[in-house]
């Protein structure tokens, strides 16, 4: 019963979200900012909605953050999981993080349902971060 509720809130928020265009951004932090750990990130997406992972539902995705990559992972493959890929597989639209200390890159990527980026990929701009 919770998983279909679950469903039906992404479902009905996504449908707002919809304008034709998918852009996926962050809010927070801002590029360039200097931080204190740990670090609150919160992502921003228009144009499609968010499902978790396992859930295959028209125009969503769920995020994944690529930390201090130089280069995006195959975007025709499942995205890894590891310290540098982080799956926010149950909808999550922000969280605070441990970062180490220093220059920090990071970048937004969605996936589909199976954590696989959508055919026309839905990535950010990368941005700089540097933590205290």
């Amino acid at each position: 019963m919770f998983k279909f509720l679950y469903l039906l809130i992404f479902i009905l928020c996504s449908n707002l979200a919809f304008s034709g265009e998918n852009k996926l951004y962050f809010i927070e932090p801002k590029d360039g900012a200097t931080v204190n750990g740990p670090v609150k990130i919160v992502f921003g997406l228009s144009g499609m909605g968010v499902a978790p992972a396992g859930i295959d539902f028209p125009n969503t995705g769920h995020h994944h953050l690529l930390v201090d990559l130089e280069d995006l992972p195959d975007l025709s493959k499942p995205i890894p999981a590891n310290k540098n890929h982080i799956h926010f597989g149950k909808g999550q639209t922000e969280t605070i993080l441990e970062l180490p200390k220093g220059k920090r890159t990071l970048q937004l990527l969605m996936g589909n349902y199976l954590h696989i980026p959508h055919k026309e990929p839905v990535i950010s701009d990368k941005i700089t971060i540097f933590v205290k």
